[in-house]
């Protein structure tokens, strides 16, 4: 405990601005996400921890907690390695069993909240996972109804509600948790200390260009360590109050908002549904020093009636990324809000959520325009097609090599390879340009992702999606610029020869069919697609096309 003792005093400094991660001795770090809780409920005993609704806990009374849900897995059967899923929104049940599952030696699957049946069974059955986490009700959707008929996934054992009405097949919370009791009080620490920093603590899914989400396995120690350096990078320190708007089932929930907090002991405030007014109450109520989330989130706060209405002046730090960053967003929000240090980054799932960063020095022009340098022990290139680096300024494919890398993608061997080439470069199908000082700015997409208010939607998915619809003949999906959400997606559709097919059908059925942010924003029907020589769609013909009917 002296060296996490040591790295404590320096987060209590008087400024408690970051500290350069350059020069931390890892080796110091709790080898696991498990072990690092462990660590907080003695390094941050009495801080408080969590923070929702009625209840407020501190780190050795969240550990307790956490552990009972842990034993109560046990005794429910999930060993170590199983995968065990939760579909629910941010609350501090999805805190608690999050941590049981790594506790326990069982393997976190985080699934969407804006998933439908066929993005959700798809990936708890290509996982194999064995016990899922949810809710009865939220925003008006019940995901035991929406998971249907559970005989499609043979392996899915047990459904375990986290809240809303009690439902058929499922067990409720209490008495889930009731369970530990016939575990030894000390199963989870013993089934935790076993774990090594090369287990995999989750496997986060991310889709590709063949439209099928891929699961990117991702370890204990490359976790604890990716965090560590971004929570002292970005200036999270001991105490600081941290409302986490971004879902937990993202790796920017996930990662940068429940691990770094329990890695700095910044307490946890779940907040389940972005709203304004909401937003800005619990900041003023909860004194929140720390409120992270794509440039949506500030541009509509900065642009609120109700702004001034709000005592903000607690928030100081703020990550931003996932879109296009304006400067004088930047500057709003220093001089309109309170915040001090403002930060941008670069990451995907398969680099266990972050490449590179901006440091809390840069000015607002480096922080609005590039996604900062590579973060500590973790390689970026920008390179042509031989995997040499090009000149600063040249554009080339990012490519990516450290400990941050992906084992793998899950049941997937022929994506692994070829994402992750023999030399263990991670090819980001990214195009971007570096500057002499290493500042990367990413400039387009190789796999054409498009970013809809800070989530990732891609085109072959959303085609394969669409094409299901029966009286779609072909489809093709891109994301042009929206002032609001960053991108938007835009479907073209040639309909089923003799069928009347119109935009507003295609929007309304896409609204049932899949997660909002993929739902295309507009629709063009059209009786041919631009082609090439090879007979490929034109994408960026039709790109022109609909950005001038947008506008």
């Amino acid at each position: 405990m002296v060296q996490w003792s040591f790295y404590s005093s320096i987060l209590t400094s008087e400024n408690a601005l970051p500290v350069s991660a350059e020069h931390i001795d890892y080796d110091v770090l709790p080898p696991t996400v498990a072990a690092a809780l462990e660590r907080a409920a003695v390094e941050f005993a009495t801080l408080e921890a969590l923070v929702d609704g009625d209840l407020r806990c501190n780190w050795e009374e969240l550990l307790d907690r956490v552990d009972i849900a842990a034993r109560a897995l046990i005794a429910i059967g999930i060993k170590p390695g199983d995968r065990v899923a939760i579909w629910a929104q941010n609350t501090a049940e999805w805190v608690i069993a999050c941590c049981a599952i790594h506790r326990s030696g069982a393997v976190l699957v985080p699934l969407n909240t804006r998933f439908k049946r066929p993005e959700a069974t798809y990936i708890l059955e290509n996982a194999g996972v064995r016990l899922l986490f949810t809710v009865s009700e939220f925003l008006g959707t019940d995901y035991v109804e929406l998971l249907g008929d559970r005989s499609a996934l043979p392996l899915l054992e047990h459904v375990v509600l986290l809240g809303g009405p009690t439902r058929a097949e499922t067990t409720n919370w209490i008495d889930f948790l009731a369970m530990a009791d016939s575990v030894p009080p000390n199963a989870a620490a013993i089934r935790a200390a076993a774990l090594t920093p090369d287990d995999l603590c989750d496997i986060l899914f991310t889709s590709g260009t063949t439209g099928l989400p891929k699961g990117a396995m991702l370890t204990h120690g490359a976790s604890v360590r990716a965090y560590w350096s971004w929570s002292i990078v970005v200036g999270l320190t001991r105490g600081d109050r941290y409302l986490i708007i971004n879902p937990f089932f993202h790796g920017f929930g996930l990662k940068s908002g429940i691990l770094a907090s329990i890695l700095m002991g910044a307490t946890i405030l779940p907040h389940p549904v972005f709203d304004v007014p909401s937003v800005m109450r619990r900041v003023e109520e909860e004194r929140i020093t720390m409120l992270p989330g794509p440039p949506t989130v500030y541009m509509t706060m900065l642009d609120h009636p109700e702004l001034k209405n709000f005592d903000l002046s607690s928030l100081r730090l703020s990550v931003t990324g996932a879109a296009t960053v304006p400067v004088e967003m930047i500057h709003r929000m220093r001089s309109e809000m309170t915040f001090k240090t403002i930060v941008t980054g670069y990451g995907l799932t398969e680099a266990t959520g972050i490449a590179t960063m901006c440091r809390h020095t840069d000015d607002p022009e480096i922080i609005a325009n590039t996604a900062g340098r590579a973060i500590p022990d973790v390689e970026v290139i920008v390179a042509d097609e031989n995997r040499q680096p090009v000149a600063p300024g040249e554009p080339g494919e990012v490519l990516i090599r450290g400990y941050n890398i992906m084992k793998g993608f899950i049941g997937n061997p022929e994506a692994t390879a070829e994402a992750i080439d023999d030399e263990g470069w991670l090819h980001t199908g990214d195009i971007g340009v570096m500057d002499g000082a290493g500042n990367l700015r990413i400039t387009d997409r190789m796999k054409d992702m498009f970013i809809v208010g800070g989530f990732n939607a891609y085109p072959a998915e959303i085609e394969n999606l669409l094409l299901t619809h029966p009286d779609i003949s072909q489809v093709a999906v891109l994301g042009i610029p929206d002032p609001r959400m960053g991108e938007v997606g835009v479907a073209f559709v040639i309909p089923k020869p003799g069928v009347v097919l119109t935009s507003s059908d295609v929007v309304a059925w896409s609204r049932e069919s899949m997660a909002n942010y993929k739902v295309p924003r507009h629709v063009m029907m059209v009786e041919e697609f631009p082609l090439n020589a090879s007979g490929k769609v034109l994408k960026y013909v039709l790109r022109e096309t609909a950005i001038a009917n947008a506008s």
